[in-house]
């Protein structure tokens, strides 16, 4: 993972986490980059300060001091939460509405998705449990499944 301080056109400046550079230089062609504060899609990564880590102790060294930004850390930061929340929010939403509207079928997913592919049995709303290896046998046969979310709170 690499973390990249951006900046959009209108100099609003913001940092975000890629896979790799390769990742974040392929979202930017793509414009699916976004300025959080004003949307605009025209955006180029900032010079950033490296954070070097010493030898001895593997304290970091201090970093070279960085350009001077719009915003302050307790505002890009809270920024960054209400986005977060508005996310899991809108994501137990979608699982609230599949939980209401279909049948859970536990571990007998796998079959029941094929059986409806393939026409053995009447198509109905079905959620339940596959391995990563039987989701996959599922795409590969061309049965239409989406994982569902999975959220911290779920996991408690």
């Amino acid at each position: 993972m690499i973390r990249y301080t951006l900046r959009c056109e209108q100099g609003h400046q913001f940092e975000s986490w890629f896979q790799s550079s390769s990742a974040y230089e392929s979202q930017e062609r793509r414009h699916l980059i976004n300025c959080p504060s004003c949307g605009s899609d025209k955006v180029e990564r900032a010079i950033m300060a490296p954070r070097v880590v010493s030898k001895k102790g593997r304290e970091p060294a201090q970093p070279a001091p960085a350009m001077p930004v719009e915003t302050t850390p307790s505002e890009s930061t809270s920024l960054m939460m209400a986005q977060e929340r508005e996310l899991r929010s809108k994501l137990k939403e979608l699982r609230d509405h599949i939980v209401k509207n279909a049948d859970n079928v536990g571990d007998r997913f796998p079959n029941e998705a094929r059986k409806m592919h393939y026409g053995d049995i009447e198509h109905r709303p079905i959620y339940g449990e596959a391995s990563p290896e039987e989701a996959r046998a599922l795409i590969d046969e061309g049965v239409e499944v989406s994982p569902l979310p999975t959220l911290p709170e779920d996991r408690n």
